[in-house]
């Protein structure tokens, strides 16, 4: 993977974008956009401080955001343009939301949430929820 750049969001985040592209034939390449975000659980973003701690125990004191983006078969010659447009439709239609003063809030409360809802996936690490 290639670092391509960092975004220091106005919520206080940053935002990590990364070039996963990778040859699939001698002509066709596979375009992988990576975008990473760091995402630190506090205790206000919880309604309890159990959904807190959970959540911690589960993820440690950050969570690790991640959206992926593919495109295959392309054309060696159209990689860059490709790559290009993943990035720019990635800034006009989720950065504004990434963005936000919330964004750090309801990311927590959905990790919770996926505990909630998937505790088998979580049972080692928690015992009995």
């Amino acid at each position: 993977m290639k670092h391509i750049e960092y975004l220091n969001l106005p919520n206080g985040l940053t935002m990590e974008i990364w070039d996963a592209s990778r040859q699939i034939a001698a002509d066709t390449v596979k375009v992988e956009l990576v975008i990473k975000m760091d995402v630190a659980f506090e205790i206000s973003h919880f309604e309890e401080e159990d959904h807190y701690l959970k959540t911690r125990r589960v993820f440690g004191p950050v969570g690790n955001y991640e959206y992926r983006k593919e495109r295959t078969f392309v054309h060696n010659a159209e990689t860059e343009t490709v790559f290009r447009n993943l990035v720019e439709d990635f800034k006009r239609d989720a950065l504004p939301y990434l963005a936000k003063d919330e964004f750090p809030r309801r990311y927590s409360r959905s990790k919770y949430r996926d505990i909630v809802q998937n505790p088998y996936k979580y049972k080692d690490l928690l015992g009995n929820i």
